[in-house]
């Protein structure tokens, strides 16, 4: 079975409502997609770093989920991987493994706790 890939803006807002769990490279995002099969989706953002070092962790963060989604993945459902700052340097194993524990905890619902939006200073 192909994995096919996120490319729309609201599917990425909608995986947003789901489950998130976090790990040390990366926060996991799970949500159900309406039966459209098993799906994932990368985000990297410019604070991790520079084009290059962004550029590396989503091939890294592909190979992962290309690998590891067909098995552990969940039907149905959209993944969404966020780069942290650790996510470069992490081993590729423990990338793995990170994702494996992640996955398992998104199938029993077990994120986490929804995060606080910190208030943006007045202008």
């Amino acid at each position: 079975m192909t994995v096919q890939t996120i490319r729309k803006r609201p599917d990425f807002l909608a995986a947003n409502r789901g489950v998130r769990v976090a790990r040390p490279g990366f926060i996991l995002l799970a949500h159900p997609n309406g039966g459209r099969g098993k799906r994932f989706g990368i985000t990297v953002t410019k604070r991790v770093g520079n084009a290059v070092v962004r550029n590396r962790m989503k091939r890294r963060f592909r190979e992962l989920l290309r690998d590891a989604l067909p098995g552990e993945g969940l039907a149905d459902h959209d993944h969404v991987l966020i780069g942290r700052d650790g996510g470069i340097e992490r081993d590729f194993a423990a990338l793995r493994e990170d994702l494996g524990v992640a996955l398992a905890r998104a199938a029993k619902g077990q994120g986490d706790p929804p995060r606080r939006r910190r208030r943006s200073p007045a202008r």
